[in-house]
């Protein structure tokens, strides 16, 4: 999979720029704050129909103008595909070979990518929701029945946990057996296809971590769930009902795979309190990089691999080894300063100044 071109107009900062990409590395380069970051948001949209800040949509449309637009050409292994996403104040249309779609779910899929920059260290570093959500992206671009099932269960969940609010005990009691079943149905679901692509991704992010260190740490993963365990999947709807006394009490579900965890360990400590932040950075890099491997193994080809200014947070030796693991990718790299991070690489350069290609 690869991008041949990438299209924007009124999007961030640039007023209209097209990118033409090549097969392996891609190199966007320039000062700080120039716009390189916000290409890579671009295609993250094109890929997941969310904002790489996790910002609302009409905060992406360059000031004082009503519409903003990315354009897409990619090459799969099912053909050539073209994407467009028009953005304005109140809403937006996608389109996939010019026909229009109306859901997100249509979207996934289509354009597969993995993102990775400084900031993923909240995925190790901060609270379970982090690990969730890294979770979420990468099952639901290759799964759109769990991306499917995940809506729906939030949005059974936004209904009970509206039903506890409520203060109405007797309502409470009369009619959350119903949200139970549903909410059980989907749970179990979730928890299933979280646990798979664990399995998958486990010995490929554990041996991307050997390599990054040189065999000195071993990562583990496993999916942490809050209330029940893996073997009560089957009693979720018993579980629920079991906590409505609690849950009455808090005003929320207690229970579910919507406060779930990833545990990541190395060497058997818990990286979230006891890794360095050199380890931590090793850490989201080796996951980040099985994830390639588990796009191959699961959808059948490799995804465009984006890397927004990570070099600048790596020694000499971890970006010789990343460099030396991104060959038969298409990758898209952001940097202040091209020449200092190819080591001999032949590759696209494009030099990025205040939202224009130069």
């Amino acid at each position: 999979m690869r991008i041949e071109s990438l299209k924007l107009k009124n999007f961030r900062n640039y007023t209209e720029a097209t990118f033409s990409f090549t097969d392996g590395l891609n190199v966007l380069y320039g000062k700080n704050a120039q716009g390189k970051t916000n290409c890579a948001e671009a295609v993250f949209y094109l890929c997941t129909g969310i904002s790489l800040r996790q910002c609302k949509d009409r905060q992406m449309i360059q000031f004082t103008m009503p519409m903003a637009t990315i354009e897409a050409r990619a090459n799969t292994v099912y053909g050539n595909i073209h994407l467009v996403a028009k953005i304005t104040e109140n809403s937006r249309e996608l389109y996939i070979n010019n026909n229009k779609i109306r859901r997100n779910v249509d979207l996934l899929g289509n354009l597969k990518g993995i993102f990775f920059s400084p900031k993923e260290l909240r995925l190790v570093q901060d609270g379970p929701e982090e690990r969730r959500r890294f979770l979420n992206l990468s099952i639901s671009q290759i799964s759109k029945s769990y991306y499917t099932a995940l809506m729906r269960y939030n949005k059974i969940l936004e209904q009970r946990n509206a039903l506890l609010k409520s203060k109405d005990n007797q309502l409470i009691y009369e009619t959350l057996s119903v949200w139970d079943m549903q909410l059980a149905s989907f749970a179990t679901e979730i928890v299933q296809r979280r646990e798979e692509y664990i399995q998958v991704l486990l010995p490929l992010a554990r041996e991307r971590q050997a390599y990054l260190t040189d065999g000195r740490e071993k990562l583990h993963l496993e999916l942490e769930c809050k209330g029940y365990n893996k073997e009560q999947l089957v009693k979720l709807q018993e579980i629920f009902a079991a906590n409505i006394e609690k849950d009455i009490r808090l005003g929320y579900t207690s229970i579910g795979p919507h406060r779930d965890d990833l545990k990541i360990t190395i060497n058997d400590e818990d990286a979230r309190l006891y890794a360095s932040q050199g380890q931590t950075r090793t850490i989201a890099l080796a996951l980040k990089l099985a994830e390639v491997n588990v796009f191959k193994e699961i959808a059948g080809e490799k995804p465009i691999l984006v890397l927004d200014d990570v070099m600048s947070e790596l020694d000499l030796t971890r970006r010789r080894k990343l460099i030396a693991q991104l060959e038969g990718l298409q990758v898209i790299l952001t940097c202040t300063h091209a020449e200092k991070v190819l080591f001999g690489k032949k590759v696209n350069k494009i030099k990025i100044v205040d939202g224009q290609i130069k």
